[in-house]
């Protein structure tokens, strides 16, 4: 199994991948790690990974086009020599929760690109044309995303065969939640890129309309991602 990492933090996935458990999977060739510094696929002098919402609001949300870049050019390195299917995951506290049967059903796969969220998320477009799944790691938000793929990759990589070394049975842990909706899509500059614009509503000013098509849009998320928070 091959699995890319795509973070602001490199570091952070480095250190406990190559550790244990993880250490041997590789050595044995069990699976392969690429972790991947975003950066490495902006094109301005000072590497801006960001920029701030449309329709105002506090934080700032990861920008389309290095995250399109970084992923189309890790499709073409392997394209010509490696005829594999792969899944690309986004990291999201706004995504299917992960839990035992969601990790069974990865580590079937053979090449994942894991996509790590940042500051208020990302640009959503990202999330309607090229992730895959988004993943959510439990009912709470951390300081970013690579820290999730690390929880992930863990959870996958165990169940791939001769990576334990013996059988052993995972036991899921239990989690008291409270309903509520997922956060609504985010948008940010370009106002419209490869021709999938930011919704006009997003642009107009009218604060009392954005705060209505944000309410209308968390309900329908959380009614595809999360129905048994609308219970």
């Amino acid at each position: 199994m091959k699995i890319d990492i795509v973070t602001l933090f490199p570091e952070i996935c480095r250190a406990p991948l190559s550790e244990s458990m993880m250490k041997r999977a590789q050595e044995k060739g069990i699976v392969e790690f690429h972790i991947h510094n975003l950066r490495d696929w902006t094109t301005d002098k000072h590497h801006v990974v960001d920029d701030a919402p449309f329709g105002g609001g506090q934080g700032m949300v990861m920008k389309p086009e290095p995250i399109f870049a970084a992923v189309e050019d890790l499709k073409q390195r392997r394209a010509n020599s490696e005829r594999r299917a792969l899944k690309i995951v986004l990291m999201s506290p706004a995504g299917r929760r992960l839990d035992q049967e969601l990790a069974a059903e990865l580590s079937q796969e053979s090449h994942l690109i894991v996509l790590c969220g940042h500051y208020e998320g990302v640009d959503h477009r990202v999330i309607e044309h090229l992730v895959d799944l988004e993943i959510s790691i439990g009912d709470y938000v951390l300081t970013n995303g690579a820290i999730a793929a690390v929880v992930l990759v863990d959870a996958i990589v165990r169940l791939l065969p001769g990576a334990l070394g013996h059988e052993r049975s995972a036991v899921d842990d239990s989690f008291s939640h409270e309903s509520s909706h997922l956060e609504a899509p985010q948008y940010t500059r370009p106002a419209e890129f490869r021709g999938w614009k930011v919704p006009e509503v997003l642009l107009s000013g009218n604060h009392t309309e954005i705060a209505k098509w944000r309410k209308e849009q968390a309900i329908k998320r959380t009614r595809e991602n999360r129905p048994d928070l609308l219970r």
